[in-house]
């Protein structure tokens, strides 16, 4: 998968496939959700599960002019917005697709893949303009995704631990090193309370 820097990845599940039929000609229809509003952990570290949601608001404004369907994010372009055989909605559980992969032969062979289940995961890339993270509950919430590069199908689903990218890294190693600064505090507050503690105690006992 070729994973840039200045985008984030997020896997979800398969798009259902829908072969209805006009006269004897399937349809050649993928839909599916390619981001719903749920919370889910994104990843895990020192036992810790580090979450996210997306608010249904965040797609407000987003620029879906030219989203499209790829394989393992590179490659060939097997749909796009632009010509209108991917398009994009938001409902009440996220974001839904709805791809045609009927145009080319390329693409009708990317459905048989999906068909054959030899493609099981997806993937989309979007870059974030507004979050915000609440360190108590470890968890990053979207409030807005200013751009929507692409949905993939990818072979491999990626590892939270590991193939994570730079850019969700990064954002994550800034929350957790909030984080410890914000306990570190807390501990120094309660070492400095229970050091005064002793003190005052110790004092009345030369009276």
């Amino acid at each position: 998968m070729a994973i840039r820097e200045n985008r984030e990845y997020r896997n979800i599940p398969m798009f259902e496939i829908r072969k209805k039929e006009d006269g004897n000609e399937p349809s050649f229809l993928v839909e599916g959700y390619a981001s719903t509003f749920k919370e889910y952990v994104l990843f895990e570290q020192d036992g810790i599960q580090y979450k996210e949601k997306i608010l249904p608001e965040a797609f407000d404004g987003t620029d879906f002019s030219d989203v499209v369907f790829l394989k393992d994010h590179m490659g060939t372009v097997f749909a796009r917005t632009k010509n209108g055989t991917l398009e994009l909605s938001i409902d009440e559980n996220g974001l839904l697709t709805r791809t045609d992969l009927s145009k080319t032969s390329a693409s009708r062979q990317m459905f048989e893949e999906i068909e054959a289940e030899m493609y099981t995961q997806m993937s989309f890339a979007f870059v974030v303009d507004d979050d915000e993270y609440n360190t108590t509950e470890h968890l990053r919430t979207i409030r807005h995704i200013s751009k929507l590069y692409d949905v993939s199908a990818v072979s491999f689903p990626a590892n939270p631990t590991t193939d994570i990218s730079v850019a969700t890294r990064s954002r994550f190693d800034g929350f957790i090193e909030q984080e410890k600064a914000e306990r570190l505090a807390r501990e120094h507050e309660i070492e400095v309370a229970r050091q005064k503690y002793l003190y005052e105690k110790e004092k009345k006992s030369w009276n």
